[in-house]
């Protein structure tokens, strides 16, 4: 069954390669002409482009290594996403696009884009799957045109100054399962969506709208006789032209303090679960006191956006403090589809995995439409804020530190790969998903939560909805396989261990040349073959009786990153290597990681993820 799996999922993306084969055959230039173009029409405050798009390249593959850049294969110039949120890029919509013929994804969200959306975007962006395009300052109304774009799974217009009607037309996109438009100026009837479950926060702060999952749209009179409304018309606009600069002064003022009172404190979505405060939490833990969701609730000021300590791909962190003075992190999972039975069955299985390098998972709740995990505190937050306060002066976090983190972070993945019931492959490794608590001992989590990163279900969409992992953390070959391996994780993880001993970030070099554009694993690859690899080490550690240990814990790391899956270590192998490194700190004398079984745990994984997959997608 798991061969015969893996042969469909094969077919499956050699289906989609023959249907996009037609825009491909001109795609080497012309995605390079893209790529110039999108750069050139939006402004880079802060470099982000400018350091890492450099065009002065003749490789085949080049703009493959550029920040924010999948392509179909990472030796050909096709772009496949772009994705861009975040980076302080400000213009008008880049028509220049349109050059990326083979462009499925389009993430520009949390920028300042102004302007209108065009058109004739489905000429723009032929196939595109995920289109997000929230929070920035875009005008005007939402484009009839978007209902052309047929192969939409995600649509996100939130937090714009969009205004008019939503169009009707868009309920006829029938693989669209994401839409959100809220906090916008739109009015009138919206959408009615078949296939896909919009709820009322998708429509939120956009005070003309009706219909759907909003209240009713109400139907004009139709008894008015024209004759009585031009009337009413030429009689009002002399008191109209009267009122309107009082009134104008007045609605303005009214509308900015509006909007705090309405949503205060970031929580608008937690005052519609005020009716299930009664909800008992399920827990895994005996020795943890019965909780309700109104002590989460208590203990978070109803989710205010104050008590919020991360959020990522899965969902957002906050912190509660219960009234008996315990600690907890609540996560509230990013809309997930997936029902309270599949949800429940899922959590039962994670409430048993534990470790010591694990963070515990004590308990969940489903109210409404809400998904809620509860966890252990970790004081310490993760390991990439605390690298952060490094590179900022504090030296707190030595190389001793640096490395029982990497050894007891190796020792969890190493658990959940090898030795773990079911075995797990984690899919978000990053140096955000690693917690550290009071003794800075490290604490993975988010694992087995790629499940409920909305699956998706049509051939052309993949890769959609955050399956490619945080920039600068994701194995080059996931673009093109679009199947999650021990490998790929194994990848991710070498990119942790490069921060821990350089002191760098995954995507930007502060101590590489200005004249160097790529990431860390480029930076660290590019030194190598110079020669000159112990260039990358953190300077701050060298010099004080480590030098051996931190050249062979950067050796590990370039192992793990290499471009081959196959030349990669496994987990278990990179636990081992590490631990014989800080064999003499003694920072864990038991060892409960088993000699992974000779039958390949590599492949019979795989087979397992592409079997789910591709049951999923049918």
């Amino acid at each position: 069954m798991a061969v015969y799996s893996r042969a469909l999922s094969v077919l499956i993306r050699a289906f989609v390669w023959l249907l996009l084969s037609s825009s491909f055959s001109n795609g080497i230039e012309s995605d390079i002409n893209c790529l110039k173009s999108l750069k050139d029409s939006l402004e880079d405050p802060f470099n982000y482009l400018s350091y890492s798009w450099n065009f002065n390249n003749n490789t085949e593959g080049f703009i493959c290594k550029f920040i924010g850049i999948d392509c179909w294969h990472p030796d050909e110039s096709k772009v496949l996403n772009i994705r861009l949120s975040d980076m302080g890029l400000k213009g008008e919509f880049p028509r220049g696009l349109a050059n990326c013929s083979a462009l499925t994804g389009l993430d520009l969200s949390s920028n300042k884009l102004y302007g209108t959306i065009p058109s004739d975007i489905p000429d723009i962006l032929k196939y595109v799957t995920s289109l997000e395009l929230s929070s920035n300052n875009l005008s005007g109304e939402i484009p009839k045109g978007l209902a052309n774009c047929s192969y939409l799974n995600v649509l996100k217009l939130n937090s714009n100054k969009l205004s008019g009607q939503i169009p009707l037309e868009l309920g006829l996109l029938s693989r669209l399962k994401t839409f959100d438009v809220a906090n916008n100026l739109l009015t009138g009837q919206v959408p009615h969506f078949g296939n896909a479950s919009i709820s009322a926060n998708n429509y939120a702060n956009n005070a003309g709208l009706c219909g759907g999952p909003l209240p009713a749209c109400q139907a004009p009179s139709k008894n008015t006789h024209p004759g009585i409304i031009v009337g009413a018309a030429v009689g009002g606009v002399t008191f109209a032209a009267l009122a309107v600069g009082i009134g104008m002064y007045f609605f303005l003022r009214r509308v900015s303090r509006k909007k705090k009172e309405d949503d205060p404190h970031g929580n608008k979505w937690a005052k519609s679960i005020k009716g299930a405060k009664g909800i008992k939490l399920s827990m895994f833990e005996k020795s943890v006191s019965k909780m309700r969701l109104s002590d989460l609730m208590k203990g978070t000021n109803n989710f205010s956006k104050d008590y919020i300590i991360g959020s990522g791909r899965t969902g957002t962190l906050y912190r509660a403090k219960l009234e008996d003075g315990t600690s907890l992190m609540v996560k509230r999972l990013q809309d997930t589809k997936h029902s309270e039975k599949e949800f429940v069955s899922e959590m039962a299985t994670l409430g048993n995995v534990k470790h010591r390098n694990l963070v515990p998972l004590l308990g969940f709740c489903v109210a409404k439409k809400e998904r809620l995990l509860v966890y252990k505190h970790m004081p310490n937050g993760n390991l990439n804020d605390r690298l952060q306060l490094v590179s900022e002066g504090d030296k707190s976090l030595d190389w001793t530190l640096r490395l029982k983190i990497g050894i007891g972070a190796a020792k969890g993945f190493a658990w959940l790969h090898h030795n773990c019931n079911p075995r797990i492959i984690h899919r978000n490794i990053s140096s955000k998903c690693i917690l550290l608590d009071a003794d800075y001992e490290p604490k993975i989590s988010d694992f087995g939560l790629a499940r409920f990163m909305n699956p998706v279900d049509t051939h052309l969409s993949t890769f959609v909805n955050g399956e490619f992992g945080d920039l600068g953390y994701v194995a080059p070959e996931y673009a093109r396989t679009l199947v999650a391996t021990p490998k790929g994780d194994v990848f991710s993880f070498g990119v942790v261990l490069l921060e821990l001993v350089t002191g760098e970030r995954p995507t930007y070099v502060a101590n590489a040349p200005e004249t160097f554009k790529g990431s860390l694993v480029d930076w660290v690859t590019q030194l190598s073959s110079n020669s000159k690899i112990q260039d990358a080490i953190d300077k701050s550690l060298t010099g004080k009786g480590c030098d051996g240990e931190l050249f062979q814990f950067l050796k590990v790391a370039c192992n793990c990153v290499v471009p081959a899956p196959k030349e990669r270590p496994t987990m278990f192998e990179v636990y081992q290597l590490l631990r014989a490194i800080g064999e003499r700190y003694n920072f864990s004398m038991a060892d409960d990681i088993l000699m992974p079984s000779e039958t390949g745990d590599a492949d019979y994984i795989e087979e397992l993820i592409v079997a789910r997959e591709v049951k999923e997608n049918h």
